[in-house]
């Protein structure tokens, strides 16, 4: 069976939230295999992340108006960030930018610490230094 497959499979709703509760959202993933990136912008952020999901699979039910975007480097990727709070709920990927990943910090109901996360080498797919 395929990683894809299984992951599918363990996929569920889940809603999460920034820190002050401005945007709102459900996603349809599994949480794992979790996963934290060595780019500059992951290191410094410390999130632990969601397998990769289809946008589809993502809704904003609020604060859309509060997400404030973030991109370097190939500007590729595009990191959602709360305006008001500054946490950063999901991105849409370098790698695949028809991918996208959610903070598990962000989950209700989730305890990010309880989970095992590799580690993916983003750093390698920068065009400029320490990115």
């Amino acid at each position: 069976m395929s990683t894809e497959t299984t992951q599918l499979e363990n996929a569920a709703l889940l809603r999460g939230s920034c820190h002050c509760g401005s945007v709102t959202f459900e996603v349809h993933t599994a949480l794992v295999p979790a996963t934290r990136c060595n780019c500059s912008l992951c290191r410094r952020k410390g999130a632990l992340m969601t397998p990769a999901f289809a946008a589809a699979e993502l809704k904003i039910l609020s604060g859309e108006e509060s997400l404030t975007l973030y991109q370097f480097n190939t500007r590729t990727a595009k990191h959602y960030f709360c305006k008001h709070c500054g946490i950063y709920p999901f991105h849409q990927t370098r790698t695949d930018p028809r991918m996208w990943r959610a903070n598990i910090g962000c989950l209700e109901g989730i305890d990010p610490y309880t989970l095992e996360a590799g580690v993916a080498n983003g750093a390698s797919s920068s065009v400029v230094e320490d990115a």
